[in-house]
This record gives structure tokens, sequence and C-alpha cells, in this order.
């Protein structure tokens, strides 16, 4: 097929270049060449903005198009009405973010979305970040209606993630020592790795299956203790996990999600981690192991120059205040 990726080199633009490449799928990539411009030399790259350099692309047609990098309705819309006409579907990469709240488990596809009191906001915050995911969503439908694919996933982990949520704990328990860790063993975990997600994204593509999917896993929630003791294996290190309550979470402002990355408390949120994917199970979504995604993650995390500076997790010096109160 031919496909037209809006992004592709950053983190799961990237995972779909190299699924696609694998899959024997013609490609053109758009983007600005701000981030990491040389990985694909041999794959036809118009760069542009497309707020503003649509134009480049020409009158040319696609089969597809995926947008990895839409945040803002208004300049999503710009690109879904200038393929309307000439791209036989719009797959856009949305989030479970969308949803208005995570209040039950197993939310599906049809739970209440996210609304703005003003639509007309640009501004990217935790609160905007999510309702205007969902004006992108509407704008996309609105040009393209049937033909529209709707992917909402949760955490994407793996090789090339930025933003070190996932990475923080396979590099951690691999330091080994006393590991400071969230509630208990048993608190709910969902990630999903970016080539399982663009291996699934790409079946939609070649099937021509529309709609709209929560492309979350793995397959059922994966216990935050499995998590850990599977990165203790993999990394062969003598790690001690200190499993810490709420009341010390909340007394010591240990950041949920930021600090103790990937975990969220179970409270108000607590569906966060328990969100469906029974959709896109049915349509033929797969996970590899969590030993796998781990092997993957680390091995990739360790390439990074010895100065890396973690964009996320607990910052060692804390950690290791906080587990001398614990003494």
């Amino acid at each position: 097929m031919n496909i037209l990726i809006v992004g592709g080199t950053r983190f799961l633009g990237r995972h779909l270049v190299m699924s696609a490449i694998t899959r024997g799928h013609q490609l053109t990539l758009f983007n600005r060449g701000k981030s990491d411009s040389e990985i694909f030399p041999l794959i036809e790259t118009i760069y542009g903005d497309r707020e503003f350099d649509l134009e480049r692309l020409g009158q040319r047609r696609w089969d597809a198009v995926i947008d990895t990098c839409g945040y803002l309705p208004r300049i999503v819309g710009l690109s879904a009405q200038a393929f309307k006409e000439r791209v036989g579907q719009y797959v856009f990469i949305s989030s479970v973010s969308a949803y208005a709240d995570f209040k039950e488990v197993g939310i599906d596809e049809e739970y209440p979305l996210g609304t703005l009191e003003d639509e007309t906001v640009e501004e990217i915050t935790g609160e905007t970040y999510g309702p205007l995911k969902v004006l992108c969503e509407q704008a996309v439908q609105e040009a393209f209606g049937e033909n529209a694919l709707i992917i909402r996933p949760g955490l994407i982990v793996g090789p090339y993630d930025p933003t070190d949520r996932f990475t923080y704990w396979p590099l951690r328990v691999a330091r080994g020592g006393k590991v400071l860790a969230p509630i208990g063993p048993d608190e709910p975990l969902q990630f999903i790795h970016a080539r399982d997600l663009a291996d699934f994204i790409l079946k939609l593509v070649e099937e021509k299956v529309n709609g709209i999917f929560n492309a979350v896993g793995p397959a059922q929630p994966c216990p935050i203790g499995e998590l850990l003791e599977t990165c203790k294996e993999v990394s062969g290190s003598d790690a001690e996990f200190i499993w810490v309550p709420q009341n010390f979470i909340n007394e010591h402002k240990i950041a949920p999600w930021t600090e103790f990355t990937v975990w969220v408390p179970d409270s108000d949120d607590g569906g966060i981690s328990r969100v469906s994917n029974e959709r896109a199970k049915a349509a033929g979504l797969t996970f590899r192991s969590t030993t796998q995604i781990v092997k993957e993650t680390l091995s990739w995390a360790q390439t990074r120059p010895r100065d890396y500076e973690m964009r996320a997790g607990l910052n060692a010096e804390k950690e290791s205040k906080l587990l001398k109160l614990l003494e």
C-alpha cells in the first residue's frame, strides 16, 4: 500500500515506519525535519509544517495517511480537509486521555468523552490534552466519515521512548539495592510496546478497518510486582522492593506517573489502568511478553550516553533520603 505518515521519526512514528517497511509498504513521510531526520535516508521525506506547508504535498494520492502527532483540532482539521479527496483512510492517533474520567473499570470505546468549555483553547496542559484529542478526532471524522480510524492508546513503551516513564523501572531495578515502589505488588498497570501498536495499526489499514479502538496492553493488566520481578530477572540485579503505603506517598509528595512511573493510585482514577481492550483484541491486537518488553527497553536504554538525564522517575537522591526514613 501507498501510505503517508505525518511524523514518522519519533517513537511510535519510528516504529510505524519500521513495521511498514517489513510489511512491504511504500512510504512517504511528512514532517518538519526536527527530530532524527536522517534515520530513514531511503524513504521519501517531504519537509514542512502542516499548518503552513501542506501544498508541498501537491495533489498526490495515498491509500492511507497515519497522523502520529496531532494535538490541536484546528491543525488536524487542516490536514483532514486537505486529504479528504485524495486519501482513502485517515488514521488518527488519539489517546485514552480522551475519556471524560476513569471512575469505572473496563471503560470501552462508547464511554463519555472529555469536553472543553472553550473549544478555541490551544494551550496543551494536563487538563486540556484529552479534550483537545477529542476535538481532533471529531475533525477527522467530519472530513472522512466512515473512512476514519481512531486509535486510543494508553502508555506506549519500548525503545526510543522519549518520556522515560516505563524505562525508569528497568534501569532502576538494574541498579539494584533497595527500590521504593508504590502500595504493593498487586497494583495494576497497562502499557503497550510501540511495535505491537504499530503492527496493529498497519494490520487495520491493510484490512481497511475503520472505527475506534482502545489500543492498550497487555492482554490483561500487569501487576506492578510482576513487572518489577521481570526487571530484576532480566537484569540479574539484587534489587529488593520496598513497598510504601499511600499515606507515605502523600506525606512525602511522591508523584504518581512521573516519579512512581506507570502507576496511578486506585482512587477516582482507578480505571485508568483497567481500560477495556476487548474490541482491539478481537480485531487482531497482540502483545509481546513483559519479559520481551523489558529486555528490549533495557538494551536500548543502556546505549544512551552516561550523562543522559532521565525525564521521569524518582530522583536517586530523593529515593535515598526516603529509604533512610524507613530504616
